[in-house]
Parts: structure tokens; sequence; C-alpha cells
């Protein structure tokens, strides 16, 4: 997916005795966004913009060791082992030949080293840009800035793509605001920035800039400007839309205090695993400490100051734990910090209240299992049938605000809740509106400046393509059952050759999935961890093409 972007220059930090200056240039190319104003919460600022940067350097996907120049020694050796073995003839005059070719064999090498060396640093440096997945370019287009009423906030993703980074920042962490326009876009941001944010100390004077003199496009400075076309994979901007869509399920929440997380960290340090299992298990029990188990040791972390308050007792288990670590900087910052777990298996979110900021981790189910291929998640998400006029109505009412809760954004539209729900994650699926986890509600935020291709995007998975599909041969009769106060049930029966297949789903009041099953071998093997199955979607599109009906 080709993406283009224009920038007026490079983004600077600039450091002097007195003062810090950060001016980050936007796309010229999308709507005039800018932002200028004075850093009050210095310190802070700065470790929560390191920790962002921490996920955009992110990769703990597996590395092949490169056994490269061990072969090519084993080949060099391969004639002494020969001869040494084959030396018991005449052992003095065998042993005086090996001697021999040994020092001339050293003095081969040793000039062979001095001739290649400029290649084998040429091909270290390649092998590192191919197992960084082209670092540089991903730096470039991972931050992307929205400046609403309320805040400004950065979000970007990991080179592995199965961490997801927000920091978002009230006006307050500002102590003047000289202006301001609301929208999204990108900023240019290179690695040596992260090394100039270091510099920043609270004694000097910090002016935090997204500059607006990037959208005075003349003619005749237009050599002054650069363009970038970066071909983008899909499954970045899906991960981005899948990451909103996991936002909005329901999940189990409870608190930690920040002593919590740094002993989950410490553990981290100190150990490291050598064999499976590689978990980390959650025990939550109604009015009790939160107990964490970390595997393969057994060790326990048992969180006094963190009492569960939840209804029922549950265990939770999730992988790549060591993604928690880019919560380091954080803790001696943050006042709590607010875990939101899906599911054993299932993306977890890490809140950090740092005050007049926020900071959002999210993490795929497991390091190797990145946010486009998690799971389809915007397949759980709301699915009322809405028209086209209510969803441009529900996306004109939320973008004079830019910000609103569903139940808000359906009493000033005189709308049904499951209509603006349904319309809100219509647009957090196409890239246009996210949902902000740390204050539960929905933000216009446009991803790209052009409309994203959901044809591209849609079917990653083929289980609604399957489910379309479906549906084209086959008419079931969906039963449907009232469940007061939690939603309703729908049960269906598919026959597809000799077998026939019986989906169930639980969706709330607000058209989510809550619970299903199904007797097929996709729901057997993956749950809903990777989304509902195609015989699950058929019996819903079918059940809401029929309530549009009637």
């Amino acid at each position: 997916m080709l993406f283009n972007y224009k920038y007026s220059g490079n983004s600077t930090v600039t450091s002097n005795a007195h003062s810090t200056g950060m001016s980050f240039v936007p796309d010229a190319l999308r709507e005039p966004t800018f932002f200028e104003g004075k850093l009050q919460h210095k310190i802070a600022f700065r470790e929560a913009i390191s920790a962002l940067h921490d996920v955009v350097v992110s990769d703990l996907r597996f590395k092949p060791k490169d056994k490269t120049a061990y072969k090519e020694w084993a080949s060099q050796q391969e004639e002494i082992w020969l001869a040494e073995y084959m030396n018991g003839y005449n052992v003095d005059v065998a042993n005086q030949k090996i001697e021999t070719i040994k020092k001339e064999l050293q003095e081969i090498r040793e000039h062979k080293y001095e001739v290649l060396q400029p290649f084998y640093k040429a091909r270290n440096k390649y092998y590192n840009y191919l197992l960084l997945t082209n670092r540089e370019a991903w730096i470039v287009l991972d931050p992307v800035i929205t400046i609403h009423p309320d805040e400004l906030f950065f979000e970007c993703f990991s080179q592995d793509e199965s961490a997801y980074g927000r920091l978002g920042a009230n006006y307050n962490v500002f102590k003047e605001v000289n202006d301001f326009k609301c929208g999204t876009t990108n900023v240019d941001y290179s690695a040596d920035l992260y090394n100039e944010f270091q510099k920043i100390r609270d004694y000097k004077e910090t002016n935090f800039k997204v500059d607006p003199s990037g959208f005075e496009v003349q003619t005749s400075n237009e050599e002054d400007y650069k363009e970038v076309k970066i071909d983008l994979p899909d499954s970045w901007v899906r991960g981005f839309l899948q990451v909103s869509s996991a936002m909005t399920l329901p999940a189990t929440t409870f608190d930690l205090h920040p002593m919590d997380v740094y002993n989950f960290c410490l553990l981290l340090r100190r150990f490291k695993e050598v064999k499976g299992p590689r978990y980390i298990k959650y025990v939550l029990e109604p009015g009790m400490p939160v107990k964490v188990i970390f595997e393969p040791w057994g060790k326990e972390v048992i969180c006094h100051r963190s009492i569960y308050t939840g209804s029922f007792k549950q265990e939770i288990k999730l992988w790549g734990r060591r993604r928690l670590l880019i919560l380091e900087r954080l803790i001696p910052i943050a006042k709590k910090f607010t875990i939101k777990l899906l599911g054993t298996g299932m993306p977890s979110f890490y809140i950090a209240d740092l005050g007049d900021m926020n900071f959002t981790l999210g993490l795929s189910g497991w390091t190797a299992n990145d946010w486009s291929s998690a799971g389809n998640f915007d397949l759980m998400a709301p699915r009322a049938n809405v028209s086209d006029a209510i969803k441009q109505k529900v996306f004109d009412g939320l973008k004079k605000s830019w910000l609103a809760e569903a139940t808000q954004l359906a009493n000033d539209l005189n709308l049904s809740t499951a209509e603006v729900t349904g319309a809100l994650g219509i647009y957090t699926q196409a890239g246009r509106v996210m949902y902000d986890l740390d204050k539960n509600l929905y933000r216009v935020r446009e991803l790209s400046r052009e409309p994203l291709p959901m044809d591209q995007l849609r079917f990653a998975n083929l289980n609604e393509e399957m489910a379309e599909e479906l549906l084209q041969t086959q008419k079931p009769v969906v039963k449907y059952q009232l469940l007061p106060g939690i939603g309703y049930q729908l049960n269906a029966g598919f026959k597809i050759g000799r077998r026939t297949y019986n989906p169930e789903l639980i969706i709330d009041n607000d058209e989510k999935i809550k619970s299903g099953h199904c007797d097929c071998s996709h729901f057997i093997e993956n749950k809903l961890y990777k989304g509902p199955c195609e015989h699950m979607l058929a019996m819903r599109l079918h059940y809401n093409s029929t309530k549009s009906e009637k």
C-alpha cells in the first residue's frame, strides 16, 4: 500500500545551556495540523516519549544465529583434522609439516581478514538491515500525532507489529499553549531524535512545536520540501485497525501499584528462561491481592497493594511477557497501572496513569502473533445494520466535538446507542475513528490522508469472505432469544456436506459479541481467540439483514 508524504525539512531538537526546543515537521500534504507550547512537566514528558520510542524499536522476533563464520572456519580446519588423523605412520615428520602448514595458514588468514574486512562489515550491516526489516522506514512512519481540544497524543507500532503504544498529554502538561489546530498528521521522525530527547532537563525552558510553517507551501521554496513515498505493508495498517477494535471489547480490569510492575520487571531482568513454558499467569480472586505466577520458574509475585475487585475468580495466561520491560521508564512517574485483559492468549492493555499524561501499551497474545494476524477483533465489534445517512450523521456529530462517549453522542443525535456504536465501529475499522481506552470514549483520528482500501484490508482472514459465500448457497433459520440485562442469543444450523454445524452467539446490548460456540474445527482449535468462525458470522449477517428488512 503506497503512501505519499511531504515534509518541509526534518524534525529537530535543539539544546543549549538554557533551553531546549522540539520541532516536529508535519506532513504538508494533509490538512493543516499544528501545535505550539512550552512544557511544564519536562522530566515526565521525557521519560514518556522515551518509552514510546522503546515501542517503536522493539523487535523480539526470533533471530536465527548466523553460522557463516563458523562454517567457514570449519571448512578451513577440515584439512588439518584429516592430517592429524592420518599422521600415525610418521608422527614427527607429520607434526613438523602440520606446524609449518598452520603458520602459513595463520598468515594467510590474517592477510585474508585484512583484505575482506570491508566486505564483512558491509555484509553484517546488510544482515542487520534485513533482520530489522527496514528499520528506518518504520521509524519514519510509526509516529502518528493527533491534536484534540483536550489533549495531543502520539501513536506508534513496534517493528515486530506485536506492540502498540499511545502517549496522551493534556494541556496541563504545558504551562503555555500559544496556538493549535485539531487534526491528525504524520511527523518526520528519525532515530537521532531519541538521543536528543535525553537532553531535556527540568531547569531548561522546553518548547514543543508541531511546526505550522510546514504548511506554508510556496512554489519558490518547493526545493526545501522532501517527498517520501513508502510502500507500507497491509499488515501495519490492519494492525492499527485491529488494535482499535480490540479496545472496544469486554475485558477483565484491575489496577496495579507501580511497585508491582517494578517487581515484574526486576524478575524478568534477573532470570532468563531456557525452556518452556514461558507464560505469565494472573490469578484473580475477589477481595484478594492480585497474584502473578511466572513460568517456568514457578515464581509468585503477590501484589499486596493491588486488590482485585472483580465478581468471580479467574486465571488468565499471557505470553510474550518480556515486552512488559517497555514500561520500566514509566515506573518512577506513574501513579498506577490499569490492566485490561481480554482472556487467555488474547491481547492485553497496560494503561499508565502519569497524572496529566497517560501511556497505553497494547500487546498481542504473544510476540510472534502480531496485531495483524492476532485475530479478527473487528468481527467481534458492534455489527448493527446502519444506513449510510446515519453513519454520516454520527461521524459529523463526532467531528464537531472531536471526542465523545457513545451514549452522549446517541443522546445528542437522538439515535439509539446500538446505532451509534455500530456506526463508530465501522469508522473504527476504516481507520477514521479510534477508541480511547484511558477515558473510554471515541475520538476522530484519520489514519491516512486518503480513504484506506478496505477491500485489501478486510479479508486478510478468510472467515468473513467464507461467511458471505456460505450465505449465497443457503439461508439458515436463525432463532432469537432475549436475555434480559445481557442482550440476546442467536442459534442456527448450517448443513455442509454430511455435517451440520450449530453456531451460537451471545451479543450484548451494544451489539458486541460476548461469547459464542460452534462445533466446527475453527472454533474447537481457536475458540474466539482468532475471531468468530464463518458459521457464526454467516448467522449474524443473515440475522442483521432479515432484521433490517422487517
